[in-house]
């Protein structure tokens, strides 16, 4: 479906896509660039989350474990929910 960008840098959405995406006027969009593509999608809500974000919000307490240990926790996890009752 080509359309055509405005002098004013507008861009019209064909119907068709705006009704499967459930977007009607006023509805903010965000633009991301991906070099040779460009993707529209719905905004969301609120500021983006980042890795650093959520840094020590499971509440955890101890001392620092390493990957190798953590790997070695999950290994008995699941061990242990194999196991027969």
């Amino acid at each position: 479906m080509p359309t055509r960008l405005s002098t004013k840098g507008q861009l019209i959405i064909p119907k068709a896509i705006r009704d499967r995406h459930g977007w009607t006027s006023g509805i903010e969009l965000e633009i991301k660039d991906h070099g040779d593509a460009v993707v529209i999608r719905r905004a969301r809500p609120g500021p983006e989350t980042t890795l650093e974000d959520l840094v020590g919000c499971a509440g955890y307490n101890g001392p620092a474990r390493s990957l190798d240990e953590m790997a070695a926790a999950i290994e008995r996890g699941v061990r242990e929910r194999r196991r027969p009752r």
